[in-house]
């Protein structure tokens, strides 16, 4: 199944709804009234995982894909959201890929090096990426497979880690080189965490329909040019080995995002290096989950 987060277009409130996503025609069907629990609040993606969790939000969806056959939205009636927004966690595994770390000449981390972005960064899969006039001209994309927990979990043994994994999702890890590798003191928070800096989408693709995802085709466009092309059996520590080192630091929640890395072909290590500038569009694209596609303003 494709999870989805969208907004109904007449909708002056423009109140986040749940839905499942069909990839042929772009069809929506609502879940919001199928999932919404009595006092749980607002419904959206994470409430919904941790109220319900993996099961029972596809099982809410299956039900409702069977009984509700005449009740979808077509895509003039909707605007595709994030698929999560407000987790508790993004969290982002850097050096993860081996011809990443070719590419810049630097050492295969013995572990996964984690930093973090902040929730707020989180935009649409077509919302425009804000450029930080003033602050950086050194902008840079980062196409990635991001990983949706689906249930709560704490020193998750790698071996099990597929059992709290919901789906996974495309990302963009835009980044501010001169704020991640100049300043701030080598901290790479600032240049990782501003305003619109990771656009995730354009559904979320549950668990059961990617048999391994370390076999996933992953590539970036910047203005229709192909800059990264690679896929994820490059990664150098793999998706539940990630979600297990992580869970011996933090308890991870149902909702967490885990960004796992980017291949080559990044802006900052071409000969001379590139950037973004204003009116560029940046395309991610994850094999069978789908493709974002952010323009920079």
């Amino acid at each position: 199944m494709r999870f989805v987060q969208f907004r109904l277009l007449d909708d002056s409130q423009e109140t986040i709804r749940v839905g499942v996503y069909d990839k042929d025609n772009g069809n929506v069907l609502d879940l919001s009234n199928a999932l919404q629990q009595p006092n749980a609040g607002p419904i959206n993606m994470v409430n919904a995982l941790a109220k319900l969790g993996s099961r029972g939000v596809m099982d809410t969806a299956a039900r409702s894909l069977e009984t509700q056959l005449n009740q979808h939205l077509d895509k003039s009636k909707y605007q595709l959201l994030a698929p999560i927004t407000s987790p508790d966690k993004v969290a982002c595994i850097g050096m993860n890929y081996k011809d990443h770390c070719q590419e810049q000449g630097a050492p295969i981390p013995l572990e996964p090096l984690v930093f973090s972005k902040f929730p707020s960064c989180i935009i649409g899969p077509f919302d425009n990426i804000p450029y930080p006039a003033g602050l950086s001209e050194e902008l840079d994309w980062e196409a990635e497979l991001a990983v949706v927990i689906g249930k709560k979990g704490k020193n998750i043994d790698a071996s099990l880690a597929k059992d709290y994994i919901f789906g996974y999702t495309v990302a963009h890890d835009v980044t501010a080189r001169d704020w991640q590798l100049k300043k701030n003191g080598g901290q790479w928070l600032l240049g990782k965490a501003m305003d619109g800096f990771c656009p995730i989408g354009p559904c979320i693709l549950t668990a059961d329909q990617v048999p391994d995802p370390h076999r996933l085709a992953i590539s970036c466009r910047v203005n229709g040019q192909v800059k990264q092309n690679s896929t994820t059996a490059q990664l150098v520590h793999g998706v539940y080995d990630c979600v297990a080192w992580l869970s011996k630091f933090c308890t991870l929640l149902p909702g967490d995002i885990i960004l796992t890395g980017t291949p080559p072909g990044v802006g900052v290590f071409a000969k001379p290096p590139q950037f973004l500038k204003s009116g560029d569009v940046v395309e991610c694209e994850v094999e069978n989950i789908g493709i974002i596609r952010n323009s920079v303003i």
